[in-house]
């Protein structure tokens, strides 16, 4: 016989309603809204983690990830989890207790790392750049001559607290001269900025699902090479996480497809789609289209007369992020933002909380369309918020990029 629900069920049921979330425009640093083919393909028939459908479809992800992060690594795939559990099972497969490791720290995200590898037990050398700055490429040189025995020398491709491109070459070559692993963080900078990750000599790297790459998040795709590979092969003890042990995890992955854990099917599905859309849309494409629409985005924010907390010549194109001069109500304006426009954006970390602006264009949303929305909301909530600007100059500013 049929149970029915009791009258006491049905009563605390009625105190927590059905779910209806409300739409956002993602502006933020992460996630951004994914395309509507992602979001349908994430939805199809969810299949075991066993299952050899699925396990196929495990080798085609990886095989779509080797192209975009441009690598031939036979160990690429995705961790299941945010973008700092890539950063955690590479340093906790690489890392050793009593092992060295210098962190070029950027900002709040390449800066956990410290605290990651300091967990681990390692002896980190904490080599810290001025916030929207690159790192002092002679501080990294003066760490590795300082420390022989370093294993590690790990950064970030783009620091998501500050909007910074970092360039990479002159570290990847003090790195190796020095006899360490290179590792990086291409969390938001992965499928949005120039990456090779062989022609760049990058030993391991590892990103985020839901940012540049276009997918939902829940998903952190990593790829290491042979020499890293052989550094975990070499540990004195096993990786102190079976969560994050990659060489178990490259088995389930790419391997005989051992059991390691119980994969989401749908996440993988979309990660899937999103990845053969960039493929579809070319590399270099993609790349130049962020650019594009960061450099309009920026532009019009430098019309309202607000500096960018990045220094020039090192901005990322897919993250501005706009420091707000004192008196300037950083919470007023994203709380506007959200309650009028839909628009969610981020704030600033540390000593940043409360005077910083991040806007985020990443993958689907890097359009026109989103400049223009963010610019005109902006040139109308700011006046209220404690900054004067000219109607009209921020879209005028965008108009003349895309003019070019």
């Amino acid at each position: 016989m049929t149970q029915l629900a009791t009258g006491q069920e049905k009563a605390f049921l009625q105190q927590i309603p059905e779910l209806h979330p409300s739409y956002r425009l993602l502006l933020g640093p992460g996630p951004c809204n994914v395309d509507p083919r992602v979001l349908g393909m994430a939805s199809a028939p969810q299949l075991g983690h066993m299952d050899p459908e699925f396990t196929r479809i495990l080798e085609g992800t990886a095989e779509l990830l080797r192209q975009v992060f441009q690598t031939k690594n036979d160990l690429t795939l995705c961790i299941s989890g945010s973008g700092f559990s890539g950063v955690e099972a590479a340093l906790c497969n690489l890392l050793e207790e009593g092992d060295t490791i210098i962190i070029g720290n950027l900002g709040f995200f390449s800066g956990q790392a410290v605290d990651i590898a300091r967990r681990i037990g390692a002896n980190v050398i904490n080599v810290q750049a001025e916030l929207g700055k690159p790192l002092d490429i002679a501080a990294v040189e003066q760490a590795c001559k300082e420390h022989p025995d370093v294993k590690v020398v790990a950064t970030a491709i783009a620091e998501t607290s500050t909007g910074l491109l970092q360039p990479l070459g002159e570290l990847e070559r003090i790195a190796h001269a020095h006899g360490a692993l290179f590792t990086v963080d291409a969390v938001c900078g992965l499928g949005g900025v120039p990456l090779a990750v062989d022609a760049q000599k990058i030993d391991a790297c590892y990103s985020g699902s839901q940012k540049c790459l276009g997918a939902l998040p829940g998903l952190a795709p990593v790829t290491l090479n042979e020499r890293a590979l052989q550094v975990i092969k070499k540990r004195r003890k096993p990786v102190q996480s079976y969560y994050f042990d990659l060489e178990n995890l490259q088995r389930y992955w790419n391997g005989d497809h051992t059991y390691h854990h119980t994969a989401s099917s749908n996440l993988v599905y979309g990660l899937h789609e999103s990845l053969r859309q960039i493929l579809e849309e070319g590399l270099e494409a993609r790349w130049a289209r962020h650019q594009l629409h960061g450099d309009a985005l920026k532009a019009g924010i430098k019309a309202m007369g607000l500096p960018l907390l990045t220094q020039s010549g090192y901005e990322l194109s897919v993250i501005t992020a706009v420091k707000l001069p004192e008196g300037v109500d950083e919470v007023a304006i994203r709380q506007r933002l959200l309650t009028e426009y839909n628009i969610e954006i981020g704030g600033g970390f540390g000593a940043l909380k409360g005077r910083l602006l991040r806007i985020g264009l990443m993958g689907y949303n890097s359009c026109r369309r989103n400049v223009d929305t963010v610019l005109a909301a902006l040139e109308h909530i700011l006046p209220e918020c404690g900054w004067s600007v000219t109607p009209g100059a921020a879209l005028a500013a965008a108009d003349a990029v895309y003019r070019r």
